[in-house]
């Protein structure tokens, strides 16, 4: 019985989790603390915070917003039956790597309108996205379609294309980046692991 790694899983692995390590190194620190410090003002003023993705962006979305809630913030996810109204004092946190997705795109559009205040997660500061947001989030990492321009995973890493499939990268990427800022709020906020488990779901389904 062969006990080692298959070898393209391992090779996956060590390439995501070195990318991830790496990705630290070119984000811009004024840009983490600009929306650590929204999100902060954001819970003591009591607004509401709105995440918008589609697809596995939308997955990434959708853990960031159960986080927020439990920590305590009125966190939504756009597209669901329960999600209110967004207006001025309200926060929109659109993820998209390509910063094209078009549904994404026209969501932070739709808020701007609504006057909340919109932060695009991207790899693309360039993209509508992001020239429609009122913060911009650069976080590097392969979108679904490999460009010649796409610079950190060309240059940074040199990306061999199969083992990091679509957008892989991005998603993986910004799911610990988003972790990471969780746990900054934790500590300013002064909350316990205990009082996240007191806002978690107590009601399951067998």
């Amino acid at each position: 019985m062969n006990l080692d790694f298959p070898p393209y899983f391992m090779m996956a692995y060590n390439e995501v989790s070195k990318f991830i390590e790496e990705a630290i190194k070119v984000m811009r620190p004024d840009q983490v603390n600009e929306f650590i410090d929204e999100l902060e003002k954001l819970y003591h003023r009591g607004n509401k915070v709105l995440v918008v993705g589609a697809g596995r962006s939308g997955l990434v979305a959708r853990g960031f917003a159960m986080r927020l809630m439990h920590l305590g913030y009125k966190s939504y996810v756009l597209g669901e039956t329960i999600t209110p109204s967004v207006g001025s004092g309200d926060l929109v946190v659109a993820i998209s790597g390509s910063g094209t997705t078009s549904i994404v795109v026209a969501a932070a559009d739709a808020a701007k309108r609504m006057m909340a205040k919109v932060v695009a997660v991207t790899s693309y500061p360039d993209s509508p996205l992001a020239k429609i947001a009122d913060m911009v989030l650069v976080i590097p990492g392969r979108t679904k379609v490999s460009r010649i321009d796409d610079y950190f995973a060309r240059q940074i890493l040199g990306l061999h294309e199969p083992l990091a499939p679509l957008g892989t990268l991005f998603e993986d990427t910004t799911t610990v980046f988003l972790d990471a800022v969780i746990a900054e709020l934790m500590h300013r906020l002064n909350k316990t692991e205990e009082d996240l488990r007191n806002m978690h779901a107590n009601i399951e389904v067998p």
